[in-house]
């Protein structure tokens, strides 16, 4: 039975511990196209705040290619590349619509930027905590991705610190 040419599809590849870097310069040096896409973490190390860029799929690296033409046995045998996330015999493509979305909400070079960018003065809701229903005014914005919400508890404005991923403009 012919194989039917399906077009170039994205999959995604496992990777070796500590080798996003290395398996990415590798496939593309074989000329796959790869996304790699970043996130910002910030983590205290020796009493200071840092900032490093970190894998958003930590262990993983999404390659397309043309499974008709065989090239994926190249991918489990580069440098970096545990194997192919596979389901049977062959590799199992992405959906195509996933890795699009995923590549609209990142830069450039691959880092993922805030899906809706919040300015002083907004009106938000607290979706998730212990403030969860209640409605804040956006304060200030801080580099470690920190926002500073003023509430209103019993008559006073309290000023809390929440995350932007518990926030919902209303």
């Amino acid at each position: 039975m012919p194989v039917q040419d399906r077009g170039t599809d994205w999959f995604l590849a496992q990777l070796k511990p500590n080798c996003a870097n290395i398996a990415d310069k590798n496939l593309r040096r074989l000329g796959f196209e790869t996304f790699l896409p970043l996130d910002e973490e910030t983590r205290r190390r020796n009493g200071r705040f840092v900032t490093a860029k970190r894998p958003l799929f930590p262990g993983y690296i999404f390659v397309a290619f043309d499974v008709a033409q065989g090239h994926w046995r190249t991918i489990n045998s580069t440098y970096g590349i545990t194997r192919l996330v596979s389901f049977g015999v062959e590799p199992a493509a992405v959906p195509a619509d996933l890795v699009a979305q995923i590549r609209l909400r990142c830069d450039a070079d691959g880092k993922l930027v805030p899906h809706a960018m919040l300015q002083p003065g907004d009106r938000v809701t607290v979706t998730t905590g212990p403030f969860a229903d209640f409605v804040a005014e956006v304060e200030t914005l801080s580099p470690d991705r920190r926002v500073w919400v003023l509430m209103d508890i019993m008559g006073n404005q309290t000023r809390v610190r929440v995350t932007a991923d518990q926030l919902r403009t209303t």
